[in-house]
Order: C-alpha cells, then structure tokens, then sequence
C-alpha cells in the first residue's frame, strides 16, 4: 500500500473555501478509498508497518450476559 506517501512539508494554512473542496474531494470518494487513507495516516501516527498492523489486546475487555 504504497499508494500514498505522507508530505510533511506540504502542510499551510487553509482559507474555509480551501478547506471545502477538501471536504468535497474526500465526499466524492468511495468509502473504501475513504478508509483506506484514513489506515494509512492512522500508521503514520500511531507508527506501525501497514502489513502488520497491531493487535488489539482483548484482555481490556469483558463480556457478561444481562439476567433478564
């Protein structure tokens, strides 16, 4: 998945109208492009390879059922 490539000095301040055609350019993606570039800046900030990506620690969580 080295589709996207994170450009850390292409970052600036945005005007509101610049600000909405991002909004508009993402709106028109489908949702699984959507997904994909939001696991893709997920790895970038939470640094894991994007072939392995972390497990989650199911230890944190518990299951009980409701008496009715």
């Amino acid at each position: 998945m080295n589709e996207y490539k994170l450009d850390r000095t292409a970052f600036k301040m945005q005007t509101f109208e610049e600000a909405d055609m991002q909004y508009e350019y993402w709106k028109k993606q489908s949702i699984e492009e959507r997904f994909r570039a939001a696991f893709y800046l997920n790895s970038i900030a939470y640094n894991f390879d994007l072939n392995k990506p972390p497990r989650m620690d199911k230890t944190a969580f518990s299951m009980r059922k409701l008496a009715n």
